[in-house]
């Protein structure tokens, strides 16, 4: 008998063909299909839908007692079945998409090497240095997205070596359920270069190399190596580097994004969805974002590439960019990032004004009177009451962002954001909270995920095989997102659009990203009539083929 082919493919029969996630169907293989391709016998005789499908495995996963394991068990559903996977995702992503990623995904890598079960994606390990073009070929596939991490900042849980691995192959979920970013051009690689992490170092169950972190060289030449032999083996292929320290993240990206098509989404993609929410926000305040000064808990990567990207927004508009940069201001762990400081790094110092020392936040809310604080230091309660207060007391409606994840991370929940602001507080959050209500009123909290942006962004990269993503693409993601908020959204609080609508935010933002791709003479592909149905028209589509 001869196995069929398909576009992905030829296809296995019998058992072999239940045990491939690519091509299983479960029990929706028809009748002719089972006689095709050696079935009989190995399934159960009713043959269902996708739809009843997906009601069984919602059914199953809903009886389930924590997070984990719903997490665990939608990773074995992904692991057998992948489109029905995806199509789970999809049409329940506001309940599935905090499963999958933020926030349990955290847990999931603090217990990456107790719940493992199956490869999916590459390690690259410093042992692995002088061959990295060899183990990347080990990839069987053509990858058009890779997602890399070194484990070392996983979300704000800190350096967790290899474990880390669970951050790419979640991203890539997303990139498929939200935007469509076909699962066969997706390559999830964690460079394992050891950890700092001792507990880690000390668990006989640690997956990772058991060894202290290498640095310096030897480290800079490794990524060189996977740099190099990632667009080798895969040209063109667009590099999303995700979870570095933040030593690594900023030199990386300067060092490479003139080079490669690649971004740091730490720095850029926390941008763009931060950004969108100001511009949201104003539009509830009434001010504009040129009379919006914004003070940050954290001068990190995130921190700062939000700093960034207002700053380029106002200067689009007008603005010398000295005077933009003075709308951003920066607490660090010793306090307000001044010019007088003698102990900033080099990405701090583009945000160090004149000012007299302040040792903490909430003097500094104090004495600078900001329109919006915005959390991205992964200090848990950093927004106490008094704060809030505070900025309360200074703005008619004050903009708190709470933006660190996972929920534990949290500088404050959306209950306390509303409470303490009287319900006048427009308040987004890093990790999922529950709708409030307060005086009569419902308030309905949206995350500042950048599953808003990343989606889009990177689906519009490779659709239009662009030679580089560019700080201008990330602008107008925030712009295009910004503007899928209705005022319904805004009535009730939410200054991000409902991740029911990922597909079509994604889609939009993708197009935007094409449109600037094409505008720069930076894509590979000739322009189209219509950019939107050309980025639609690639967009996978987790439906089960015909086999026989």
């Amino acid at each position: 008998m001869n196995a069929p082919a398909t576009a992905a493919g030829t296809i296995p029969t019998g058992l072999a063909l239940l045990q491939d996630p690519v091509f299983n169907k479960g029990t929706a293989f028809t009748e002719r299909e089972r006689d095709a391709l050696g079935l009989h016998g190995l399934l159960p005789p009713r043959v269902h839908t996708q739809a009843e499908q997906v009601g069984r495995v919602l059914n199953n996963l809903r009886r389930l007692p924590t997070d984990l394991d719903k997490y665990i068990f939608l990773t074995a559903l992904h692991d057998r079945n992948e489109t029905l996977f995806f199509r789970l995702v999809m049409e329940n992503a506001e309940e599935i998409m905090p499963l999958i990623y933020t926030p349990t995904v955290g847990l999931g890598c603090q217990l990456y090497g107790r719940i493992y079960r199956r490869a999916r994606g590459l390690f690259i390990t410093a042992k692995d240095a002088g061959r990295v073009k060899q183990v990347l070929r080990n990839w069987n596939q053509k990858a058009g997205l890779i997602v890399v991490t070194d484990g070392e900042r996983i979300l704000g849980l800190g350096d967790l070596g290899a474990q880390g691995m669970g951050i790419p192959v979640g991203k890539l979920s997303l990139y498929t359920a939200c935007a469509g970013m076909h699962p066969s051009l997706c390559l999830p690689i964690t460079l394992d270069v050891g950890t700092q992490n001792q507990e880690l170092l000390d668990d006989p169950l640690y997956i990772g190399l058991a060894q202290n972190r290498v640095r310096g060289e030897a480290y800079d030449a490794l990524v060189e190596e996977f740099v190099t032999a990632a667009n080798e083996v895969f040209p063109g292929v667009l590099i999303q580097f995700e979870d570095f320290a933040n030593a690594n993240a900023f030199r990386l990206l300067h060092k490479y994004q003139d080079r490669i098509c690649t971004f740091n989404d730490d720095i850029q993609g926390t941008a763009s969805v931060a950004l969108a929410g100001l511009m949201s926000a104003v539009r509830i305040t009434g001010k504009s974002l040129a009379d919006t000064r914004v003070l940050f808990q954290g001068a990190g990567e995130a921190a700062v590439g939000i700093a960034d990207l207002i700053t380029a927004s106002l200067v689009a508009k007008g603005m010398p960019e000295a005077e933009a940069k003075k709308r951003c201001w920066l607490v660090d762990s010793k306090g307000l990032v001044v010019a007088s400081r003698t102990d900033l790094t080099e990405h701090k110092r583009h945000y160090a004004h004149e000012h007299a020392a302040i040792g903490d936040l909430a003097s500094a809310v104090n004495a600078l009177k900001p329109q919006a604080i915005i959390g991205v230091a992964a200090v848990g309660k950093a927004f106490s009451k008094p704060i809030v207060e505070a900025m309360s007391a200074i703005n008619e409606r004050p903009i708190v962002f709470a933006l660190s994840n996972p929920t534990s991370k949290s500088e404050c929940t959306a209950q306390e954001a509303y409470e303490w602001s009287g319900g006048r507080a427009i308040f987004a959050c890093g990790s999922p909270f529950a709708p409030v209500t307060l005086n009569g009123k419902t308030f309905v909290p949206r995350q500042g995920n950048n599953s808003y942006i990343f989606p889009g962004v990177g689906l519009g990269a490779v659709a239009v095989k662009t030679r580089r993503v560019t700080n201008e693409m990330f602008l107008a993601a925030a712009e295009t997102l910004a503007g899928m908020v209705s005022e319904a959204d805004l009535a009730q609080g939410s200054i991000y659009p409902s991740l029911s609508q990922m597909r079509a935010v994604s889609a939009t933002i993708a197009t935007a990203v094409a449109t600037v791709a094409f505008d720069r003479g930076l894509a590979g592909v000739p322009r189209p009539a219509d950019i939107g149905e050309y980025v639609r028209s690639q967009m996978y589509e987790p439906s089960y083929p015909t086999y026989a």
